[in-house]
């Protein structure tokens, strides 16, 4: 059985125990390092070559964002997968560290067995987004007057079945989901979804909900929706 290598990396010495010994019970995961800063975390991800971390975003030396920023950018680390955690879903930071290249995010007083989902989640390869505090994030973002141009492709090279499968993706659908809603095969709603992730230079599924939503392809949900989004899914296998 394949194991899970998680890295935990937060300025807090009991937070890094307590979530040590959560993964350390966890079956198929186990704790291969522990960092007190960003630049440490990134230290350990190298030595270590952990399969994700689990990354505060408040840290000294530099913060859980910069930190993501740089595993992203090193291409011996391509395949680590970032978890941020943040102490409010209200947090801007959290957009930041999505568009820096983590793949979802927890708010801390999250439930034992959220984190470990949300860590197999991740790790199989699947962003861990809920679009309705998500998508209030992004839209705080975009009323910024000092808002960045979005790092990724232009919608202009999709064509209208990969428009359609994107603003799926940015409501929260997963693969079999999306294939269902548009009557594909899984096999060919993925590929869409890979096709979509070459043209616009994305990393992950993270990147393509905050491009949807900075495009303007799809706009903020409101009402209930917003307030508690659909509920999270498990992973799919071999999902993109």
């Amino acid at each position: 059985m394949t194991r899970v290598r998680v890295l935990l990396a937060d300025d807090q010495t009991l937070v890094r125990a307590a979530f040590a010994m959560l993964v350390e019970s966890a079956p198929g995961m186990e704790v291969v390092g522990q960092a007190g800063t960003g630049r440490e975390a990134v230290a350990l991800a190298r030595q270590t070559r952990a399969d994700l971390v689990v990354m505060d975003i408040r840290m000294p030396d530099i913060d859980g964002i910069e930190a993501t920023r740089l595993l992203a950018a090193d291409e011996e680390l391509s395949g680590v997968k970032v978890l941020v955690l943040t102490t409010y879903d209200t947090d801007e930071h959290v957009v930041e560290a999505l568009r820096a290249g983590a793949s979802g995010f927890l708010v801390k007083d999250t439930r034992p067995a959220e984190l470990l989902d949300a860590i197999r989640v991740v790790a199989a390869g699947e962003s861990l987004l809920s679009p309705g505090p998500t998508a209030r994030l992004i839209a705080r973002v975009l009323r910024a007057p000092d808002v960045p141009a979005p790092a990724c492709g232009t919608l202009g090279q999709l064509s209208e079945r990969e428009l359609q499968v994107l603003t799926l993706v940015a409501r929260g659908l997963n693969n079999a989901e999306i294939a269902e809603a548009l009557g594909l095969s899984p096999l060919t709603a993925k590929t869409h979804v890979s096709r979509i992730m070459g043209k616009l230079a994305a990393r992950d599924r993270a990147q393509l909900v905050i491009t949807a939503y900075e495009s303007g392809l799809v706009t903020p949900p409101s009402g209930a929706e917003a307030r508690t989004g659909p509920a999270r899914r498990r992973p799919e296998a071999g999902a993109t």
